[in-house]
């Protein structure tokens, strides 16, 4: 998909290529569509969308799409105060839940991550993130796949920001695609219909 324009989907309304492969377009298009790029806020969301990105790092967005019900399931819907307290014996069943990523790592990390993030004052994760946001017109639109970066400065600076605060799994390459999950860059390509909602 290097370098690759919109693409027109069955009706006919062009969309970046993700979220059109054959195989995975009943899955993609609704996120694609409806959620990704669009502005998330609130400090349990975002907690969230940092654990699922964490979880993502190594394997396909589309395996963890399938399996978000059971994350949320497993995870207290990603509640921070509720996280935060997980056990050892939490840990212990997370890793024997066939609805989620079962990596000892990944799993410890969202716990600590929660530990990091109750330890900040209320809205205080959301305006974190949220200050790395690049200016709307920093960068020109992309036109192709080959024009959305993979790790930018403020993806940078924000990935040292939230492990300043003691979060993991939250390199560079994971906070600037959590920046595109959230909104704080909009890399639709200028040309699909999502770009402008």
């Amino acid at each position: 998909m290097s370098g690759q324009g919109t693409v027109p989907g069955p009706d006919g309304l062009p969309r970046c290529p993700w979220g059109l492969e054959a195989e995975t377009m009943a899955d993609y298009r609704g996120y694609h569509d409806t959620e990704w790029g669009r502005p998330v806020h609130g400090d349990d969301a975002l907690y969230e969308r940092i654990c699922l990105e964490a979880f993502q790092s190594g394997l396909s967005w589309l395996t963890i799409l399938r399996r978000r019900e059971g994350f949320r399931a497993a995870f207290a819907d990603f509640t921070i105060k509720k996280v935060a307290e997980f056990t050892e014996a939490d840990e212990q069943r997370l890793l024997a839940d066939a609805g989620i990523i079962r990596n000892r790592a990944k799993i410890a990390a969202s716990i600590a991550n929660a530990r990091a993030a109750a330890e900040l004052a209320p809205g205080e994760l959301d305006r974190l993130i949220w200050s790395h946001a690049p200016a709307p017109d920093g960068r020109p639109v992309p036109r192709t796949t080959a024009d959305v970066p993979a790790i930018t400065p403020e993806s940078t600076a924000l990935s040292l920001a939230l492990k300043k605060h003691g979060f993991r799994f939250v390199g560079p390459t994971t906070a600037y695609a959590l920046m595109q999950a959230c909104g704080l860059v909009n890399d639709h390509l200028a040309d699909c219909h999502a770009r402008t909602f």
